[in-house]
């Protein structure tokens, strides 16, 4: 393989990640929106896109295999590779978890919600910008906006924890509601979730620019304190 077609093949990967990327941002505002809305259809369709988003998922697993075993890479070219097959699993796991939502609401689409929805998407709109700047950080190669991706979980661990506590004091409240704060309760797990995720994929871009795992990045900028 020669450079100019290795450069290539790097590129459509590249595209593969972002496509990926959009299709799993759609996934969680659709979940959400279903889920406010009680909207079987939509949160049906989002359960069906879900296999292309596998499928592209085992596609960039394939053509990184492809590159890895025809050709050499450089230590650099190499990181490259790993980041996009590491990001690739990660945006997978989140549009699951969109579905796992939706899942949801299919359940409780026939109920009346015990408290009004409005938490909830303040979480999921939270979570949402964290895949969003991290995969605007992995295509401007932003090694500060991946560093603030990883800050902002400790701010979705902090409203899922509240949310929790709010959900039991509910069910404390009233037993006819157990069952619906539980599938609640799994929402927000979900959505602390895909905050992991997108964690996950901004620590692989901090990685693939210096070759610094998040343990070591951090442990610099303390000693620089």
């Amino acid at each position: 393989m020669t450079r100019p077609t290795f450069e290539n093949e790097l590129k459509e990967i590249h595209l593969d990640i972002l496509k990926m990327g959009a299709m799993a941002e759609e996934a969680i505002d659709k979940a959400i929106l279903a889920l406010k809305t009680k909207d079987i259809e939509l949160a049906q369709r989002i359960i069906d896109n879900d296999d292309k988003i596998d499928e592209l998922t085992e596609e960039i697993e394939k053509k990184c295999a492809i590159v890895i075993a025809t050709q050499q890479p450089l230590a650099s070219d190499l990181r490259l590779i790993i980041t996009a097959m590491r990001i690739a699993t990660d945006i997978e796991r989140i549009a699951d978890h969109a579905e796992d939502i939706s899942q949801i609401t299919l359940k409780l689409a026939k109920e009346d919600y015990v408290k009004p929805l409005i938490d909830i998407p303040k979480m999921a709109e939270i979570t949402r910008s964290m895949l969003k700047d991290a995969l605007d950080s992995y295509v401007n190669s932003d090694i500060e906006l991946a560093k603030s991706v990883v800050k902002r979980d400790d701010l979705v661990d902090t409203m899922y924890q509240n949310l929790i506590d709010e959900l039991e004091q509910i069910m404390k409240e009233n037993s006819a509601a157990v069952s619906q704060c539980i599938q609640f309760l799994l929402v927000i797990k979900y959505l602390e979730r895909i905050a992991d995720h997108s964690t996950n994929i901004a620590e692989w871009v901090v990685y693939k620019i210096t070759g610094m795992h998040k343990h070591e990045w951090e442990g610099r900028e303390k000693e620089t304190k």
